[in-house]
């Protein structure tokens, strides 16, 4: 049997958090979600994440910061920002520093749908 490929939702908004689980899981991954970023660094899942959507603001480290403490400990799965209040200058920063994708709040379903495919593409390499 075929494992599914392993999602992490880090987003300190639980309704995000469970609306981008529940969509995750409907296009066939595993899901696992996250409050916060030093809870998914804390997790099993760290190792085990084909891909990491993350928000870009959240309360005691954003996704930029995890990103880099991601890279840090020698981890580097794909990871697709996620934001309320996107910026050119933080898509730059994101984009520059390796994201597969960096997209505004609402999601939109094809949008991620896309980054989702590139990103566990990558990740089987």
């Amino acid at each position: 049997m075929v494992e599914k490929p392993s999602v992490s939702i880090v987003d300190d908004d639980i309704w995000a958090r469970i609306g981008i689980g529940e969509f995750v899981e409907s296009l066939g991954y595993q899901a696992s979600t996250f409050e916060s970023g030093r809870d998914f660094l804390e997790s099993h899942c760290v190792g085990n994440s084909a891909c990491v959507i993350v928000d870009l603001q959240m309360p005691d480290m954003n996704g930029l910061e995890l990103q880099r403490q991601l890279r840090v400990l020698g981890h580097c799965m794909p990871i697709i920002f996620i934001t309320a209040f996107p910026s050119e200058a933080y898509r730059a920063q994101a984009l520059n520093v390796g994201a597969i994708g960096f997209l505004p709040k609402p999601v939109d379903e094809r949008l991620l749908i896309e980054c989702l495919t590139r990103a566990i593409s990558i990740s089987r390499r």
